[in-house]
């Protein structure tokens, strides 16, 4: 199931949001801050990039149990 538009928006403002903390943290905090805050990043994007792959895959698993190659050979 894809993620919401909405949800995908407020997850991408996320990230620019962690990403401009980030770029302060760098500059006037402790390394470690800089590391959980590009952790947090990360993880965010990684969210979104495993929603698209999975909706691939349930997009091939729907071809093949219709008797369609899902290779598109």
């Amino acid at each position: 199931m894809a993620l919401s538009k909405s949800v995908e928006e407020s997850v991408k403002e996320a990230e620019s949001h962690l990403r401009n903390a980030l770029s302060y943290s760098a500059r006037q905090e402790s390394p470690y801050v800089s590391c959980v805050i590009a952790d947090m990043i990360a993880k965010l994007d990684q969210l979104i990039q495993t929603d698209k792959f999975l909706d691939k895959v349930e997009g091939m698993m729907k071809k093949y149990e219709g008797g369609e190659n899902p290779y598109g050979q």
